[in-house]
């Protein structure tokens, strides 16, 4: 897969000298560190490949070969190993040396103490990280839950050792891009309290690194509105139906919880509207013990379809005053 030229990454041209190409990384990882810009992976992403691209053509050596070889310089020694084989030259094993190199000097004229998550003076060089989006119910959020997901990446081709050519010809199994397609299917476990908008890392299961580490796979938690809870940080929230007699009386509802059947008492001459706390009976605290709580709200249930004795009862209680409010 044909990566983006180093020299546009940079805005350079390819007679660019040395001091060329540090002014244009300065000015550009001025711009896009991500140390700059919080939370803004689109600069992350960018400050990657401006980092991969500088390292590259900065170093005298690997310049070379970048540009007699281009986004397959690093597999130079095979390519003159190629060459040797179909010419019968016999001149020793080459021998090439890949390394990062040194922008310590760099970082510390822009960032001055900036220091990459892993301690050192270096951002690392990772492949691109992957996010993909998981629906889950309220319900499937409470007890946690499982998804197996299929990936589709992309490997080096082991016929060509990525070159993309089998002595002088194009191979045929990668068609000339020195990868072929890698499927994979993963079972990936959503923890219990998980909110809407929760990042679940799967660590070395995103894009392959160019010449470093693998990325790491992210599933981005989509929490599905339900019929019956509100949901507020780890807080449901609820209308309870309340039949008119036991609001007036008292007595005992039924309350639909995540976790089962829950009994709510209803104190005599209960007003509609009023809230209850139920305590820890709301969503599990994500990676921590505890549970948040659930608040129901009484709406009172008005009688229909009332018998004449019943409506006498009503006409009763209306003539007595007894119904109006106090």
């Amino acid at each position: 897969m044909a990566r983006e030229n180093y020299y546009r990454i940079l805005g350079i041209s390819k007679d660019a000298t040395q001091k060329d190409i540090k002014k244009a990384y300065r000015r550009l990882a001025r711009r896009f560190h991500p140390d700059l810009n919080p939370g803004d992976k689109s600069a992350e992403a960018r400050f990657k490949n401006i980092n991969e691209a500088y390292e590259v053509l900065s170093d005298v050596e690997k310049r070379k070969k970048y540009d007699s070889f281009g986004d397959q310089w690093q597999y130079a020694e095979q390519f003159a190993k190629s060459r040797q084989r179909r010419t019968g030259q016999n001149t020793g094993e080459a021998r090439t040396v890949f390394e990062f190199g040194d922008l310590s000097d760099v970082f510390g004229d822009l960032f001055g103490n900036v220091r990459s998550k892993s301690g050192g003076g270096h951002y690392p060089r990772h492949g691109l990280d992957i996010e993909y989006s998981v629906d889950v119910t309220l319900e499937e959020a409470y007890h946690g839950c499982k998804r197996i997901v299929q990936l589709r990446g992309e490997k080096l081709c082991v016929a060509c050792g990525g070159t993309g050519r089998i002595g002088n010809r194009m191979c045929t199994i990668c068609n000339g891009s020195g990868e072929v397609v890698d499927l994979k299917r993963l079972e990936v476990k959503i923890p219990p309290g998980v909110k809407d908008g929760s990042r679940i890392r799967v660590a070395g299961q995103g894009k392959t690194g160019y010449g470093g580490a693998k990325g790491d796979l992210y599933f981005v938690v989509k929490v599905l509105p339900h019929h019956v809870f509100e949901r507020r940080e780890d807080d449901l929230y609820a209308e309870v139906d309340v039949p008119l007699v036991t609001a007036v009386l008292g007595g005992e509802v039924q309350v639909a919880g995540l976790s089962g059947k829950l009994i709510l008492r209803i104190p005599p001459e209960t007003q509609n509207g009023k809230v209850f706390r139920l305590v820890k009976k709301g969503m599990p605290h994500m990676n921590n013990s505890g549970y948040g709580d659930m608040f129901a709200k009484v709406k009172v249930v008005l009688p229909t379809h009332l018998t004449e004795q019943e409506k006498q009862l009503f006409r009763q209680l209306q003539s007595s005053g007894s119904g109006e409010a106090r």
